[in-house]
């Protein structure tokens, strides 16, 4: 997630709401048709929005619905999940206007109250669902708490760093580098955070 408020740079190629420009040979994304030799053998056709496990949907939809609850009460819509053995450890929403607080990411309080939550101090086991590619400073946090898997939404042009601005999460150099999923249900992430900052414009 972008830091900041996140209203700026925050995109989604296919709803066409984000303006970020990306630097030629950086954060370039692969395209999203599989070979065609793929596609029959796995009958996947788009590489954003593979078959999910019931366990990966579960988690994806719990970090929409934490986006809808944070736009419902101001808050710009993203939303996080942690699931270990597939149940939910913990979910959350944005809360920088509600705490004053421009750190307070969801993806962040989501894996706080999950270490709280297992008396831990690592999450090797878990995967973490976010509606929104995360910024440095959640990618970071990703990385020192030993994340096993992340899965996220819409991409983020000007902030994102899991691809789009740079690799943190998989970077070569750190010792724990986390699976990473990005564009699952892009489409539906995305339209939250174009509704959402549209009617701030109006």
């Amino acid at each position: 997630m972008g830091i900041g408020n996140r209203e700026s740079g925050i995109g989604n190629r296919e709803t066409g709401w984000g303006r970020g420009k990306r630097e030629k040979g950086k954060g370039k994304r692969p395209s999203p048709t599989l070979p065609s030799f793929i596609q029959r053998e796995t009958g996947i056709v788009n590489r954003r929005n593979p078959q999910l496990s019931s366990t990966d949907e579960l988690g994806m939809q719990t970090a929409l619905e934490e986006a809808r609850n944070g736009s419902e009460v101001g808050e710009v819509p993203v939303g996080a999940a942690v699931i270990v053995d597939g149940k939910i450890i913990s979910r959350a929403h944005n809360e920088t206007i509600s705490r004053n607080d421009l750190t307070q990411h969801a993806e962040l309080i989501a894996i706080q109250s999950a270490l709280k939550s297992l008396g831990t101090d690592r999450l090797e086991n878990a995967s973490l669902y976010i509606t929104l590619e995360p910024c440095a400073q959640c990618a970071g946090a990703i990385v020192l708490a030993r994340v096993g898997r992340v899965l996220f939404g819409a991409y983020d042009p000007k902030a994102g760093m899991a691809g789009s601005v740079e690799d943190l999460l998989r970077h070569s150099k750190l010792n724990h580098r986390p699976e990473v999923r990005g564009g699952v249900f892009e489409t539906e992430c995305g339209a939250l955070l174009k509704v959402f900052f549209k009617g701030r414009r109006e």
